[in-house]
């Protein structure tokens, strides 16, 4: 029970209610990533996205943010793209997580190169 109220009113823990109708009755199943995510499109030409887990926009593969973006109607779907030594893996969303980037931690570290105001 727990559950089905959950889905129904919260947005940002998976799809919503109205989603999932939206989903059932008017969306073609066009294919899953490797992250599990699920890609459907309307007959209309809407297209979105239904994620695995955690909502998260930058877990969209290359391969499939093209597609979602209307820049190309071609889905690679080359599985086997070569990652280089200089790519780095993906990395969620930190943003306001005590492991979010800050660019003067220590603020000691910037000198200033002029001097304030004073009355």
């Amino acid at each position: 029970m727990l559950t089905l109220i959950k889905k129904i009113f919260t947005w940002w823990n998976q799809e919503t209610f109205g989603t999932k109708l939206y989903t059932i009755f008017f969306g073609k199943f066009i294919g899953k990533d490797e992250f599990g995510n699920k890609y459907y499109e309307s007959k209309k030409g809407k297209r979105w996205v239904i994620y695995f887990d955690e909502i998260d926009a930058s877990k969209i593969p290359v391969e499939w943010y093209s597609w979602i973006h209307f820049t190309s109607n071609k889905i690679e779907n080359n599985h086997n793209l070569t990652k280089y030594d200089w790519q780095k893996p993906h990395k969620p969303n930190l943003t306001g997580t005590a492991s979010a980037y800050y660019p003067n931690k220590n603020k000691n570290a910037i000198k200033k190169k002029y001097k304030t105001w004073k009355k």
